[in-house]
């Protein structure tokens, strides 16, 4: 027996394609051999049917040839025409014992047996008593073809019987081959459906593991159950998982150290500029200011760049760790909405929320922080006296969630970058501060660790975005 943890996968399926293939070949094995038990008992008995109506019909000739050689004989009294009714009266003999052994009834023989000792007892006698002995001859002969008529009669019975009984036969072994078949096919159907869901267990465990390498989830440790070779396949991915674990880990460490390292002059730098315009070195002159002034915003356009970064960082490792529980996406929206109220009303901008209420298992604040990141960037968008409008929905095995406003929309060439971290599009709203390019991003992030997908659609005017959350992680109400 092989061992489950010292065998492949593919001699596994190897074995698992063999034991199928045998117990086809099996059951085909049995089905010729009993095909063939089937045909020689088919060609047997049409064999003895023919030696039995000829046996019949030999009868009939040699009860002839006797009948002749017994009348020629008494009229010409010629020995060798007695030795001839002898010879006939033999062979009959022999062709009747081979019929009796044909399932002949013994009784039926020995009436013919009989039949023909009296007419060889009636051969022999005087002259005087010859007519005499004819007419009993004309009435013997007579009973004895009637009773080769009744030996005909019962042969053919005999070999009807026997076409029945090979006929029931033949039914029986199709019937019979007819089960083994189907057992067989089911049998082999069953056996490689549970093989197939047995082989394909680990490898369900494997794309599972992928999948979560993608989404980013390296706390969980990947253990493979299985053949070999997919057990080592599965310590290689854990081992990858603690790799990217550690190189994730270095880079946030890195980031965290190189943002210190920077923050630290970038004060000292800011103190400085700030203690120029205060005149504390001497008063400026206007192009010293102006220098003074340009050396200001740049170094708050750097910290601000810095504090982007390492919250894109924080919201990519926040979101490997999801604190789920039920809630109304419908009422988290509003929640969402009643938050940003302030800025949609100095705007003049109006949010609705369509549809729910939509019960779902995820972590609310995370979703919060993207449908407030995706409301943001809509306010920052829109016209004022614009709508912005989510909709809620069940679609294809989702929950789908739509946010469209009636902006400018993106632009052709931004379309597939619009997700990357610090990419800004070309159009920008001409009131305001340029965005840091990283609130889709983060959304990106969000979405992603609950299993869910976002997209810009085509649609327009403005910015439509969808996101589809699976209905695995979601609830009924």
């Amino acid at each position: 027996m092989l061992s489950l943890h010292r065998t492949s996968f593919r001699q596994l399926l190897l074995v698992a394609f063999l034991l199928i293939a045998a117990l086809l070949a099996s059951a085909s094995l049995q089905g010729l051999v009993t095909l063939e038990r089937l045909i020689a008992q088919s060609l047997e008995g049409a064999e003895r049917a023919v030696q039995a109506t000829a046996a019949v019909q030999t009868l009939a000739e040699r009860s002839v040839v006797m009948e002749r050689a017994a009348r020629q004989y008494l009229v010409l009294d010629d020995p060798a025409l007695h030795e001839r009714f002898d010879a006939a009266s033999r062979q009959a003999a022999e062709v009747l014992a081979g019929l009796e052994r044909n399932q002949l009834t013994p009784s039926l023989a020995e009436t013919w047996r009989a039949a023909a000792a009296a007419i060889a007892a009636r051969l022999d006698g005087p002259r005087a008593t010859a007519r005499q002995r004819e007419q009993d001859l004309t009435e013997a002969f007579g009973r004895l073809a009637a009773i080769n008529d009744d030996v005909a009669r019962q042969m053919q019975q005999v070999m009807q019987a026997r076409n029945e009984s090979l006929r029931a036969e033949l039914e029986a072994g199709r019937l019979q081959l007819g089960r083994q078949v189907l057992a067989a096919i089911v049998l082999a159907v069953a056996m490689a459906l549970a093989f197939g869901v047995w082989l394909a267990r680990p490898l369900k465990r494997l794309e599972a593991a992928i999948a979560g390498l993608g989404a980013n989830r390296l706390d969980e440790p990947i253990e493979i159950r299985g053949p070999a070779d997919v057990r080592q396949l599965g310590r290689s991915l854990d081992a990858l998982r603690i790799r990217l674990g550690e190189l994730d880990a270095d880079k946030a460490r890195f980031l965290r150290h190189i943002s210190h390292e920077l923050k630290t002059p970038l004060s000292a730098l800011r103190e400085g500029v700030a203690l120029l315009e205060d005149g504390v070195t001497g008063e400026l002159t206007p192009n010293q200011r102006e220098v003074a002034r340009i050396l200001r915003q740049n170094t708050r356009a750097l910290q601000s760049q810095i504090e982007d970064l390492l919250r894109f960082n924080a919201a990519v490792f926040e979101a490997r760790v999801l604190q789920r529980r039920r809630v109304d996406l419908a009422a988290l929206l509003a929640r969402v909405v009643d938050d940003q109220r302030l800025q949609a009303q100095a705007r003049q901008v109006q949010v609705t929320v369509a549809g729910g209420p939509a019960w779902a298992e995820v972590d609310p604040d995370k979703l919060a922080t993207a449908f407030g990141n995706l409301l943001s960037n809509a306010l920052r968008f829109s016209p004022v006296g614009g709508t912005i409008q989510f909709e809620l929905s069940r679609h294809a095995g989702a929950m789908r969630i739509q946010i469209a406003d009636a902006g400018p929309g993106v632009a052709p060439a931004d379309r597939d970058r619009v997700f990357e971290p610090f990419y800004r599009g070309e159009r920008q709203p001409l009131e305001g501060m340029r965005g840091s390019g990283i609130g889709l991003s983060i959304v990106h992030e969000y979405v992603a660790a609950h299993g869910g997908r976002i997209e810009l659609l085509p649609d327009g005017p403005g910015a439509v975005f969808r996101i589809d959350l699976p209905l695995s992680a979601t609830t009924e109400p």
